[in-house]
């Protein structure tokens, strides 16, 4: 001996067998739970918000197919539009509003037209320029190549009745020939163009930007 204090080495522990590392974890049940709620309130909410556009579109939005050329350049044959049949129980029929009425005549039809004298008024038109109480009124939604030439009246509209005319002025079946049109027969304005997609947007403009549609 030499008298040296030497202390043994430590002798590492035995390692165990090897464990697989895990692939996944698998979500709490809280988690889960929480994630099927948030996916029953974004299913509800989309519902409610389709739900409401078709009552919209139901009760306050009618889609109408425009038929002929009466309101050209405006609107085209076959062009679609919506027209909202609420507004004239909270504002009153203006001058150069395009209205959907039922045809006097016949009232299994529609027409659309562009009113043109208000109740009261007396409309006459000479050599193709209208006259409103006999002063001249612009129409700047009626093209050159559109205007009737010919002269009408003057009549005088009577109470609770408008006078409507086609932007496209030869060749409009309107109030020159079947008389102005009671109020009781408006039942919408045309407010947007949806097709075709060159004509998409509001329908309700000043008039003197509607001949640039």
């Amino acid at each position: 001996m030499d008298g040296t204090d030497e202390k043994p080495l430590a002798t590492p522990p035995t390692a165990g067998p090897e464990q697989p590392a895990a692939e996944h974890v698998a979500p709490s049940p809280s988690a889960t739970h929480s994630l099927r709620n948030e996916v029953r309130v974004w299913t509800r909410d989309l519902l409610i918000a389709i739900g409401l556009a078709l009552v919209i579109i139901v009760f306050l939005y009618q889609p109408v197919k425009v038929e002929g050329t009466s309101m050209a350049p405006l609107l085209s044959d076959q062009e679609r539009i919506f027209i909202n049949k609420f507004v004239y129980r909270f504002e009153p029929i203006s001058r150069g509003d395009v209205v959907v009425f039922w045809y006097p005549l016949d009232r299994s039809k529609s027409f659309i037209k562009r009113v043109i004298g208000l109740p009261a008024e007396t409309v006459e038109i000479r050599q193709g320029t209208l006259l409103v109480n006999g002063v001249s009124t612009p129409e700047p939604y009626v093209p050159p190549q559109y205007e009737d030439l010919s002269d009408f009246g003057p009549v005088r509209v009577p109470a609770d009745n408008y006078f409507v005319m086609g932007d496209h002025r030869i060749s409009s079946n309107d109030s020159r020939v079947f008389g102005p049109v009671a109020s009781r027969f408006i039942y919408g304005r045309a407010v947007f163009a949806y097709w075709p997609v060159d004509h998409f947007g509001s329908l309700s403009v000043p008039v003197t930007e509607a001949n640039s549609k």
